[in-house]
């Protein structure tokens, strides 16, 4: 079984979040704290990934076509911790 430690900043940003966004991450830590955060990859719709330069080491999951969950494990703890659920921005980066 996994624990899940959720950054500070993750509560004010549900807060702000829609219902079914909240939803969706309730979903989400069920699934990561029964079996495990390889087991979102079995399910297409979290679209789970490893995120690349200077996110590397983390992983993104989507919970709609918007949001996203930011999170990075740890297996010698077997600890997941979430950095943050945060609207996806499609704009391209200078």
């Amino acid at each position: 079984m996994y624990s899940i430690y959720e950054h500070k900043n993750v509560g004010k940003t549900l807060k702000k979040c829609p219902l079914e966004i909240k939803e969706k991450y309730e979903i989400w830590k069920n699934i990561v704290t029964l079996q495990g955060p390889n087991a979102l990859r079995n399910i297409k719709g979290f679209h789970d990934e490893a995120l690349t330069n200077n996110m590397k080491g983390k992983r993104s999951s989507r919970l709609n076509k918007q949001y996203r969950v930011i999170y990075e494990v740890f297996a010698d703890q077997i600890l997941v911790t979430v950095e943050n659920i945060t609207p996806h921005d499609y704009r391209r980066k200078k």
